[in-house]
């Protein structure tokens, strides 16, 4: 369902959260943009959304929470269980998985799998674009990092994805 900005500025506070819950699971980033409404442009709105994910970013557990609303790359069964409320945003998002081989999808599943044994939390990455390949090939270059490098990286990753949910959400994308 797409809003326009007048619409999604007129919400309740708690419609406005649960819109924004969709495009990102951090019930403190969707609080922090729910109050700073209403906003001007869309402009506007994803400034405020990056100042309420920087704020966001200084908690672990704010973290953990938007990064536990993705599904793996290439993992159908949880983008269909688990993350109903992301289900199309990530379907889209990660199309470059599904066309893939079997060997880079298999050598996905196992470098998702290490990505978490190490890390505590999945391999994210703003897909959009970029073939199951490339995919597999940043989550390689990464996973030799320490944890606190793939935080940030992963934070990183989660803005770029949720500004492109939002601007989706508004109708702007």
């Amino acid at each position: 369902m797409s809003l326009s900005l007048a619409q999604f500025n007129t919400l309740s506070p708690a419609e406005a959260r649960s819109q924004l819950l969709t495009c990102c699971t951090s019930s403190n980033w969707a609080h922090n943009v729910a109050a700073a409404r209403p906003f001007k442009d869309i402009d506007d709105l994803l400034a405020s959304s990056d100042k309420a994910w920087q704020r966001a970013q200084t908690q672990e557990a704010n973290l953990l929470e938007a990064f536990d609303g993705h599904p793996q790359i290439g993992n159908v069964n949880s983008l269909k269980e688990k993350y109903r409320n992301t289900q199309d945003s990530a379907a889209h998002e990660q199309s470059g998985a599904n066309n893939a081989d079997m060997p880079v999808i298999e050598a996905l599943a196992k470098g998702n799998q290490a990505y978490l044994a190490k890390f505590g939390f999945i391999f994210i990455v703003f897909a959009t674009g970029k073939s199951a390949q490339e995919m597999l090939d940043l989550l390689l270059t990464r996973l030799p990092n320490d944890r606190a490098t793939e935080l940030l990286n992963a934070a990183t990753e989660q803005n770029k994805i949720t500004r492109l949910r939002l601007q989706k959400l508004l109708g702007a994308a």
